[in-house]
């Protein structure tokens, strides 16, 4: 079973600050094999002035004791400081920006209609302090019910850092055009209400409907052997 670390920074937006992010990560990750360090997979997202950072790896470096991302670590840090920089308020050192997972669920079966890989959708918000055991326990309630299938989900990950909340969505072929077309039912609109006194809009002068909440991945890397 693959591990996920996701990280999370500030980023200066735009156009300058992905390519030179992407180009930085996508040289080292040519030339110096992560798959040696057991990372199989790397994507790098950013929505509004947010860095994420989601990182697969074959097990969980608690265990095997592997914590390093690259070998190129400290260069990459220094290749992209003009661009990237802590998130945290509380941050002291490169672990703080490491995401908490405080969520998990997938189908005892996989849905039917998996052709390819799982869709993924990162969903960004802000979450009321200390509001994970709310959250978690009313996804609980709705993953036990019907709408995990209409949905297509194979899987999904909560995650806090700070006040930032991130809804790792894993899907069959449908995509993320399932949530769209049950946005209005009585089963999603539940959730909806019941997750509104914990999680929010990050920006909320923008935010019109759901994918104004989904972060756009700008560079994508995995392991061929």
């Amino acid at each position: 079973m693959t591990f996920r670390n996701v990280i999370v920074c500030r980023m200066v937006p735009g156009e300058e600050s992905e390519r030179v992010v992407a180009d930085t990560f996508g040289y080292y990750d040519r030339t110096t094999r992560p798959q040696d360090l057991g990372v199989i997979g790397r994507t790098l997202l950013s929505f509004h002035d947010l860095y994420i950072h989601v990182i697969d790896r074959v097990a969980d470096p608690a265990v095997t004791g592997q914590t390093r991302g690259l070998p190129a670590f400290q260069q990459i840090a220094e290749a992209i400081a003009p661009y990237v920089t802590p998130y945290p308020r509380y941050w002291k050192n490169p672990s703080d920006s490491v995401a908490k997972q405080f969520y998990h669920w997938a189908p005892a079966e996989p849905p039917a209609g998996t052709t390819t890989g799982p869709n993924r959708t990162i969903i960004v918000a802000r979450i009321k302090p200390g509001a994970e055991p709310d959250v978690a326990r009313i996804f609980g309630e709705s993953d036990a019910g019907e709408l995990p299938a209409r949905l297509g989900v194979t899987g999904r990950w909560l995650y806090s850092i700070d006040d930032v909340y991130l809804h790792v969505l894993e899907q069959t072929d449908a995509s993320f055009a399932a949530v769209r077309e049950n946005h209005d039912t009585p089963a999603f609109a539940k959730i909806m209400e019941d997750l509104s006194p914990y999680i929010s809009a990050y920006s909320p002068d923008t935010w019109r409907g759901p994918e104004d909440a989904v972060a756009k991945e700008f560079y994508r890397w995995r392991a061929e052997d």
